[in-house]
């Protein structure tokens, strides 16, 4: 591991408090997210990443497919109930909005299951749909099928250990990771913060509405309700491969450094990756060890037969 600056008191501080918090019981610990607590899936993760100083994770999600019902959009008009009444911000946040399912592993897509888990939704599970959404008018609320992948966010006691976590995540697929804070407004250190993710496993799509009363409606066919469910479980496998190999470069870069301070670069299997020209020198190097390996075993041949021969037409 590249030298780096050792973290301040402030970030000791903070990284203490953070993991005060996570060393409370599940049966205790709670925090902002639908779920409530750490994913099961990325604990181990998260553990090895605390364990590397200089490191701390603020807030995590595994991943994870769900169903999102909007809040309400617009005001009761009630006289003074509809005063400072709030309505939904973009995207449907706040105001009620609701999550009617959430799941952080792939869900059984089998007819039976997946009948059942339409009728938890509230949604129709006939043929029968709205084909069109209706007018403005009145209160409707969109409901969001979503697929999200792993995101991460880890304070960094320096730049350097920012850039070293980026180099991981970037080189395992999470394409668009960043950091913010990377600057300091006074002389304290900088503690940058680290946002691991892949968008670009994201997957959304509008499958219903509810009414004025309440009322929910499919705006696509089951057939494509359960088509989403399907990409889900798909992108769940690679969003676990991903994650898999960025723990891989982390341990390999921050808890068990080699010679080089820069994590190797990993295939889809986890082996190391190398490009089409390192390939060729590889086998080309192989070939001649092999080549030189029988010319050796050929050289050696003669000699050992006039030796045989010796031997036997020897007296004594």
């Amino acid at each position: 591991m590249q030298a780096l600056t050792q973290p301040s008191t402030p970030f000791r501080e903070k990284k203490s408090k953070i993991l005060e918090q996570l060393a409370v019981p599940d049966t205790e610990y709670s925090d902002a997210s639908p779920k409530g607590s750490v994913d099961e899936g990325i604990r181990h993760l998260i553990d090895e990443i605390n364990t590397a100083e200089g490191l701390v994770t603020t807030s995590s999600c595994a991943g994870r497919a769900s169903v999102f019902l909007e809040g309400r959009k617009t005001k009761s008009g009630d006289g003074e109930n509809g005063e400072g009444e709030q309505v939904a911000r973009v995207g449907g946040k706040g105001a009620g909005g609701t999550w009617l399912y959430v799941s952080h592993d792939a869900r059984a897509d089998g007819d039976e299951s997946y009948l059942d888990w339409m009728q938890s939704l509230g949604l129709p599970d006939s043929e029968d749909m709205i084909e069109t959404l209706p007018d403005g008018s009145g209160e409707r609320r969109l409901i969001h099928f979503k697929f999200e992948p792993m995101i991460l966010h880890v304070l960094t006691a320096s730049l350097g250990h920012a850039q070293l976590l980026l180099r991981c995540a970037l080189q395992a697929g999470f394409r668009e990771s960043g950091a913010i804070n990377i600057t300091s407004q006074s002389n304290e250190q900088t503690m940058p913060m680290v946002a691991i993710r892949s968008m670009g496993l994201s997957l959304e799509s509008l499958v219903g509405y509810q009414d004025s009363e309440g009322q929910r409606r499919r705006i696509v066919s089951a057939g494509y309700f359960k088509m989403l469910l399907q990409i889900s479980n798909e992108r769940f496998v690679e969003n676990t491969k991903r994650i898999e190999r960025f723990r891989s470069a982390f341990k390999e870069a921050v808890l068990e450094p080699k010679s080089s301070s820069i994590p190797k670069k990993l295939n889809p299997e986890g082996k190391e990756w190398e490009d089409a020209a390192a390939r060729r020198e590889r086998l080309r190097a192989e070939g001649l060890q092999r080549k030189a390996a029988l010319q050796a075993e050929k050289a050696d041949a003669p000699s050992q037969d006039i030796d045989a021969e010796l031997q036997m037409d020897s007296p004594f």
